[in-house]
């Protein structure tokens, strides 16, 4: 069994199993306790038993027919999987595939994508590796565990401004009066609703009349990206929005009847149209919770937006401008 000791800053792990000692210190408690698991697996494997002839690529394939579809990122870790096969990691045979295939992935990724973007890929990989060594017997180790993660990039702190928000609701032909027939007019209203509201795209998405009680100012979120359902509460602005919205000729409960992926694309070519750079329609959580921190306790904040982690919400979500600071001081 691992016993772990936390020496200052770090994690020591010490494995002992069938008169085999191994010890390792890590950074954080989550590695050591990972490694913990795989060293005690290792030893407990038949050495004599060989590793199957099948190679990286057909290790992720099964992954995503057996794992990936039991997710709700299923069809971001199908397209992943599918980007993978055409790297060369994924023809390297499992009986050879070690940490020096995972640095060289590891340094092609990072001069093509964000260090953020490697470190989601890095997960599924990871993932992909620890579940093909404790179930299927495909690998004796998770060699990612071995090599150095990227840094994390610095945090977002991206917030449209006023003009933006202007621009982009008017070249979505979004205004007040507006009927919200086009469904690129319904994307301005989510836009503002989002900044209203603090919802992310998705569940603006999925929002149903079922669950808007207008009357009582609250929506319910059955289905959220971190698995807990939550109410949210409808400002002033946020119920004139879905009023609007009760105009629109939708034969389904659904609220503004649009898809994500037709929320992604329009947003997109709008901010094209307006010239704006560099901001995404998730930027619009930042300025709704930004917005709502001088009016409410940070519990009350993390009630709304669903954050079980309140750093997350501190570090990345919350981000005011100097001026508005100084406003709160007087």
């Amino acid at each position: 069994m691992a016993t772990l000791r936390k020496r200052g800053k770090k994690w020591n792990v010490e494995v002992c199993k069938n008169n085999a000692r191994r010890s390792k210190t890590f950074d954080t408690k989550k590695e050591a306790e990972q490694w913990g698991i795989e060293t005690e697996i290792d030893i407990s494997r038949d050495p004599s038993a060989p590793l199957p002839n099948k190679t990286f690529g057909e290790l992720l394939q099964r992954y995503a027919d057996e794992i990936s579809v039991n997710k709700k990122g299923a069809r971001w870790e199908e397209v992943r999987v599918n980007q993978f096969q055409k790297d060369p990691i994924a023809d390297v045979n499992l009986r050879d595939f070690g940490k020096v295939h995972v640095v060289e992935w590891r340094d092609r990724r990072a001069n093509k994508v964000s260090s953020s973007s490697v470190l989601r890929e890095w997960s599924l990989l990871s993932h992909a590796c620890t579940v093909a060594m404790k179930e299927w017997d495909w690998l004796t180790g998770n060699p990612f565990l071995l090599v150095t993660k990227p840094k994390p990039a610095k945090a977002r702190d991206r917030r449209p401004t006023e003009q933006e928000i202007v621009d982009i609701t008017f070249t979505l032909d979004y205004h007040k009066d507006s009927d919200l027939k086009k469904i690129m007019s319904r994307v301005g209203a989510m836009f503002l609703l989002a900044i209203e509201t603090a919802m992310r795209s998705g569940e603006i998405v999925g929002l149903t009349w079922k669950n808007t009680h207008l009357d009582e100012r609250w929506v319910h979120l059955p289905d959220t990206k971190n698995g807990y359902p939550r109410d949210v509460p409808l400002s002033t602005r946020a119920v004139e929005i879905l009023e609007q919205a009760k105009r629109i000729d939708i034969d389904s409960d659904s609220v503004f009847g649009v898809k994500s992926s037709q929320v992604d694309s329009i947003f997109r070519k709008a901010k094209a149209q307006t010239l704006i750079k560099d901001l995404k329609f998730h930027d619009s959580r930042r300025e709704a919770l930004t917005r709502m921190a001088p009016k409410m306790e940070i519990m009350q904040l993390a009630r709304i937006s669903g954050h079980r982690d309140l750093r997350i919400l501190q570090n990345v979500y919350y981000a005011p401008k100097v001026g508005e600071l100084v406003d709160l001081l007087d």
